[in-house]
């Protein structure tokens, strides 16, 4: 007979997990169950879910010895284990009430029906001891086959006579044990099949989040508007699955596309409360409904979405909006994707402000040296000029024809690359007008290799060029030459400019890049500095000098920054 048991048992189990499969395909199941917090609402949906399973495990029993051998427990248990202490208690009252209440079962009524609840109830609590419902099945099974002996006690305890309730329990609980354990185990997997669901598509929405993000950043990067949101929205919309993308400023729309384009227009004031909450507290929102989206448009087809807000540091700025044709189809998954690209956007948008922010640094330091050159620079070669003008007069219209030309570039100079041939113009222009004031002092000489043709920094050089004349040459009496070189080598182009001069103790060598330790010498920090935050550490000058053996200062330019041709050495004495 216990065999006979066992068998029709598991016959009517295999339907049971039949059915507990198909419900574990359903989405708003697996809604409920995938959900991080658990409403009152949701918590009596799933109570009355179990609590149906434990009726139907009531349903499905087999009359024995005028009791029933059921699988009720495997409902209720697994409420409890998945939902917590509240699921528990009311699938267990929900299945227990109504094996007490129908004239089924005989004398084994009130046992059951105690039994029952406090399985579905201590399961519950066990659930408190888990990570959301996450047990593997081992446990569960190990879980079931505890609470299922539990039953046979209580029936032990309350159904009378006694030795009626002894053969019961003799015959039925092995079949019940092993047939129910199994069952809660085999309920388990399916419940954590929904979990790795999740994760390998929370793996893909990561892995899309990252692919939409890498093709979004060179617009984002330039800031928000009609443009970069068009962009962006086009891009998102293309990607993921939704029937409706949209990206709003802090009170207009900037972009939509899909669904509702016919009066969620650019341009347009923000139409939907939602997103209007999501921009006044600077949380995500979910909407799963019309009602919820709150639309002025009564033929607006978006019946679900998700709203992030989009920051710049603590500030929001706009916000992004993934919108669904169907009521309640906003997963977790969705959200957490929504939740990773407002993340993304905003370190975007922060990046390229700071990019901007750098850029108008950038620009005040070349005016900090053109500022610096011009006013010394400009006193000085007009009283050379002055005084040249009496004796020369060819020489000096000269001279102000090279002084025009260098203000011209100087003034002219903006953030853009230059090439070479145009810096060493600029050089060349300041060092004519040097050359007269210092006479026989002062000589030049440009080796540049052939064939080199690259594109530089503008205003590179000659902040170099008058380090080396100023503290390097005009010091020694009989002053010098200063060379400047620019050659190829290995993965880029090496420039160079070299002095004769005085030179300098070592550590003051390693301290001239010091903001502080040259306050007169500001054109060799901001050199380097523009230096390194354009090609990095590997291009910062390079400073090599002895006291009385002269100077050499020198940087890289890699040669993705460079085009450049292989040729020979050539060599001129500049005026």
């Amino acid at each position: 007979m216990i065999f006979s048991i066992l068998i029709n048992l598991v016959n009517r189990l295999g339907f049971f997990i039949v059915i507990a499969y198909l419900l574990s395909r359903s989405r708003p199941f697996k809604n409920l169950i995938l959900k991080n917090e658990v409403s009152l609402k949701d918590k009596m949906v799933l109570s009355a879910i179990f609590g149906a399973f434990g009726i139907m495990g009531t349903y499905l029993g087999i009359p024995i010895y005028g009791a029933i051998a059921n699988s009720r427990a495997v409902g209720v248990i697994i409420g409890g284990l998945l939902g917590g202490p509240m699921v528990g208690i009311l699938s267990g009252f929900i299945a227990g009430f109504h094996r007490w209440a129908i004239d089924i079962g005989g004398f084994t009524a009130v046992a059951c029906s105690v039994s029952t609840f406090t399985e579905a109830t201590i399961a519950g609590f066990i659930h408190r001891k888990l990570k959301h419902g996450r047990v593997e099945w081992p446990v569960a099974f190990l879980i079931g086959v505890a609470l299922e002996l539990l039953q046979m006690v209580i029936i032990l305890i309350i159904a009378k006579p006694f030795n009626a309730a002894l053969e019961l329990v003799r015959v039925i609980w092995f079949p019940m044990t092993a047939v129910n354990a199994a069952g809660i185990a085999i309920f388990i997997l399916i419940v954590d099949n929904i979990f790795k669901e999740q994760e390998r598509a929370g793996a893909y929405q990561a892995q899309l989040a990252l692919d939409i993000a890498s093709e979004t950043l060179p617009y984002l990067k330039r800031g928000m508007n009609e443009l970069s949101a068009y962009k962006t929205v086009k891009i998102i919309y293309e990607k993921a699955d939704f029937d409706a993308v949209a990206i709003t400023d802090d009170h207009q729309i900037l972009a939509h596309i899909g669904a509702g384009e016919d009066h969620h227009r650019s341009g347009h004031e923000v139409l939907t409360e939602a997103t209007r909450r999501a921009l006044a507290t600077g949380e995500c929102q979910v909407a799963s409904s019309r009602a919820e989206i709150e639309c002025p448009d009564e033929s607006c087809p978006l019946k679900s979405a998700v709203i992030v807000p989009l920051k710049e540091g603590e500030n929001v700025i706009g916000s992004l909006k993934l919108y669904k044709s169907r009521e309640n189809s906003i997963s977790s998954v969705d959200v957490k994707l929504a939740e990773g690209l407002g993340q993304l956007f905003s370190t975007q948008l922060e990046l390229g402000r700071a990019e901007y922010q750098s850029r108008l640094l950038a620009r005040a330091e070349l005016k900090a040296l053109q500022s610096q050159i011009n006013p010394h620079f400009l006193f000085n070669a007009l009283n050379t000029i002055i005084s040249v003008l009496r004796k020369d007069p060819a020489r000096a219209r000269e001279l102000l024809i090279y002084l025009g030309d260098f203000f011209r570039k100087n003034l002219s100079i903006g953030l853009e690359m230059v090439p070479l041939e145009q810096e060493l113009e600029h050089v060349k222009a300041y060092l004519a007008i040097e050359q007269a004031r210092f006479g026989d002092r002062l000589k030049a000489v440009f080796e540049i290799q052939a064939g080199v043709n690259i594109m530089v920094p503008p205003l590179i050089l000659q902040p170099l060029v008058e380090n080396a004349i100023k503290h390097g040459l005009l010091p020694k009496k009989s002053g010098g030459t200063v060379q400047i070189a620019a050659r190829s080598v290995e993965n880029g182009v090496e420039i160079s400019v070299t002095d004769d001069g005085v030179g300098m103790e070592k550590g003051m060598a390693e301290e001239v890049l010091s903001r502080s330790a040259c306050r007169d010498k500001i054109g060799l920090y901001n050199v380097n500095g523009r230096l390194e935050s354009l090609y990095g550490s590997k291009s910062r000058l390079a400073i090599f000098s002895m006291p009385g053996m002269g100077t050499e200062v020198k940087f890289f330019i890699p040669a993705q920054k460079a085009g450049r041709n292989d040729g020979g050495i050539y060599s001129a004495a500049g005026r």
